[in-house]
């Protein structure tokens, strides 16, 4: 990945996102096992570019820990809900109006880069809020966002070619090269129930803003993305329309024993249905 995005993939994202980039991994050390022995032993590490200076103004929050309560504060609340008074403060607005607007504004920073590359190169991110750091201004408000973990990645074998003329054949040998039908499901969890439906869920339940205005806001963005991509981006239309939505269900992931790094991708995690609240809050 670190190849591709030098290769030109890094030049064509800015260009159509500027706030958006891939935080790189371009390299890695281990130690090899003994001879007999083919477990892993552990002596490995990856080496993380920190595209994060000291001393900037923006900042870059991992998305999970930004929604988190955070029980060392005295108030216990989250740091998107002192984001979000501290903006309501600062300009006199009721604070559910601040973060519908924080809401929007992640969407198009964030989550529209995401599903761009989807679109346009057929490359799905693992774009889950551990995975996912948004970058803020220094009032707080989301100006751009990042994506870190390269060892997320589907390639769909119906538009990854646009990506060859940078790496030949990217993708073909990583066991992510799968249909469309499996990325649309995976990504509608990753990118769509985890990150998006997640942070409305946050902001819902922390009093942050009403929840059915945030999912309203959410079905109007994904109803601009299938406008604007059409069947590039069917993810986005299953988004809105379908009445369930396939969830990675992580404890039963574990009870079954199942590992996701081997096996075939298909049979690496358990999912479960979930009823969709975008098409729910349609009705």
């Amino acid at each position: 990945m670190d190849r591709l995005l030098t290769a030109g993939l890094a030049r064509a994202l800015h260009a159509a996102h500027p706030g958006f980039a891939v935080v790189r991994d371009p390299a890695w050390l281990a130690v090899d096992a003994p001879e007999g022995h083919r477990e892993s032993t552990g002596l490995d590490v990856v080496v993380r570019a920190n595209p994060f200076p000291a001393g900037a103004a923006e900042q870059a929050v991992c998305v999970a820990g930004l929604v988190a309560p955070r029980p060392d504060l005295p108030d216990g609340r989250s740091q998107l809900a002192r984001l979000v008074h501290g903006l309501a403060e600062a300009t006199g607005r009721p604070p559910a109006e601040v973060g519908e607007e924080w809401f929007a504004q992640y969407a198009e920073q964030v989550v529209a880069p995401v599903l761009w590359l989807y679109a346009t190169y057929g490359l799905g991110l693992e774009a889950h809020q551990q995975n996912t750091l948004v970058v803020l201004d220094a009032d707080g408000r989301p100006v751009g966002g990042r994506y870190r973990d390269n060892q997320g990645y589907y390639f769909s074998p119906a538009r990854s070619e646009a990506l060859y003329g940078w790496v030949p054949g990217i993708g073909r040998d990583l066991g992510t090269y799968v249909a469309d039908e499996v990325i649309d499901e995976r990504l509608a969890y990753y990118v769509g129930i985890n990150n998006l439906l997640g942070l409305a869920g946050a902001l819902g339940s922390q009093g942050l803003a009403d929840e059915e205005a945030l999912l309203r806001r959410a079905d109007a963005f994904l109803a601009g993305l299938a406008a604007e991509h059409g069947d590039r981006l069917r993810l986005a239309a299953l988004l809105r329309d379908e009445p369930v939505l396939r969830c990675k269900a992580n404890l039963l992931t574990r009870v079954h024993g199942m590992d996701e790094l081997t096996g075939p991708l298909e049979a690496q995690s358990v999912y479960v249905d979930l009823p969709n609240p975008i098409a729910e809050v349609r009705k």
